[in-house]
């Protein structure tokens, strides 16, 4: 950068401005206003994935999330990381409604607790969902849904701001509960969009295109194995406790993918589930990343 990028890279931001503002300051202040470009859309049609690229000087950065608005925030917060510039004191305030981790009255505010929380790990940060609206005028109920990487909770509320709330509180005794104490050391399962693994040529996903998945005595469980190591993705079997009608052991087999592929096995045996599971999740995998 020129002695002019650096002092400008270098200066204090306000607080209470977006990614997307500080971007559009800053391009404005070198001569080069940013520029957004939809690359593409990705996931399935009721939870549609966006991604942005955007465009400052010579430098390109990408961004996605559930809605065009949240894709180029990410953008512009990924070109603010690469030029260097001071954006601590904004996180708080990116795709927030709710200003610092405080309210008016001091009581933490679980909101702003969580969105610090996201953006201090580097996780994708949450997302809050309407599910529901129910009740008269005078006595609405609203049901939000808080999505944080592979992790959802539900809250319910008198208003949109109080479900968001309730969710957010849940969600972070949620990490609590799974870090085991409440200092959250919880880091979330890789996971990898079906979208991107469409576009790979890499060897094993190529394997899985080219070759029929009826080969007798295959072992699945080793194929979906190596799969997952080279795509990035994790693999979790959970046996069920009740054998089927007719005497046959099951599972489940989840997927750590965008959106988490979740897909059942019977056998003979545990094992035999497993390797049941694990075909059947391959058969998906085929189709999605053939299409």
């Amino acid at each position: 950068m020129s002695e002019i990028d650096l002092g400008l890279a270098n200066q204090h931001v306000a607080p209470d401005k977006t990614p997307i503002q500080l971007l559009h300051e800053y391009g404005i202040k070198i001569g080069s206003v940013p520029s957004y470009v939809m690359e593409r859309t990705a996931g399935e049609a009721h939870q549609p994935l966006f991604i942005f690229n955007v465009t400052i000087g010579d430098i390109t950065c990408s961004g996605q999330g559930p809605s065009k608005k949240a894709a180029k925030q990410e953008a512009a917060f990924a070109a603010l990381k690469v030029l260097d510039l001071d954006i601590e004191n904004c996180l708080q305030n990116q795709m927030m409604e709710n200003n610092g981790c405080c309210e008016a009255n001091d009581q933490p505010n679980p909101i702003g607790i969580l969105q610090e929380l996201a953006m201090q790990r580097s996780w994708h940060l949450p997302e809050y969902i309407v599910c529901l609206e129910a009740g008269p005028d005078h006595m609405k109920e609203f049901t939000v849904i808080c999505r944080l990487e592979t992790l959802s909770e539900k809250g319910t509320g008198s208003s949109k701001k109080n479900a968001r709330r309730i969710a957010a509180e849940k969600m972070l005794e949620k990490l609590q509960c799974l870090s085991g104490s409440t200092e959250i050391k919880w880091n979330p399962k890789p996971y990898v969009y079906l979208e991107s693994m469409r576009k790979s040529e890499l060897e094993k996903i190529s394997f899985l295109r080219r070759n029929p998945l009826s080969i007798p005595n295959m072992d699945y469980v080793q194929m979906i194995l190596e799969l997952s190591q080279e795509q990035g993705f994790e693999v979790t079997y959970f046996d069920i406790s009740e054998l089927t009608v007719n005497g046959q052991y099951q599972c489940l087999v989840e997927l750590s993918t965008m959106p988490v592929t979740v897909c059942h096995g019977t056998g003979l045996s545990c094992s035999n589930a497993h390797n049941d599971a694990a075909h059947s999740a391959l058969q998906y995998m085929k189709i999605k990343t053939s299409t």
